[in-house]
């Protein structure tokens, strides 16, 4: 599924069915890419790529995106000139029940018990 009705641009997204295990976990594998979901986990709407502070290049971070995208973890949009993200959670709550859930509290007492505050 793509969205065009805005703008014309569409970006090519899995559909659940094509979404694997494997590719997930390797997308949410990435301390950057981590980050991000994280971000996108706690968010009430979607955010765009412009509002992630990563310590990354420009190109390196539009990597990252295209991997989230491309593994079926985020669904990305464009709305104007930005490219809006949002979290995939109904799809891989759906297809892998509890892992979300699971690789996001894990994140999150890491970070606490080396006090990285991320």
């Amino acid at each position: 599924m793509t969205d065009t009705a805005t703008t014309g641009r569409a970006l090519p997204h899995p559909e659940p069915e094509e979404i694997r295990l494997e590719t997930v976990l390797h997308a949410l594998s990435d301390p950057m890419r981590l980050q991000i979901v994280r971000e996108l986990a706690t968010a009430k709407a979607e955010l765009p790529c412009s509002h992630f502070d990563l310590p990354v290049t420009k190109s390196t971070t539009t990597h990252h995106f295209r991997v989230l995208r491309e593994s079926g973890v985020v669904r990305q949009a464009y709305r104007g000139t930005a490219k809006m993200n949002a979290l995939r959670r109904h799809d891989l709550d759906r297809l892998f029940p509890e892992l979300l859930d699971t690789v996001l509290a894990a994140a999150a007492r890491q970070s606490a018990r080396l006090g990285d505050g991320s």
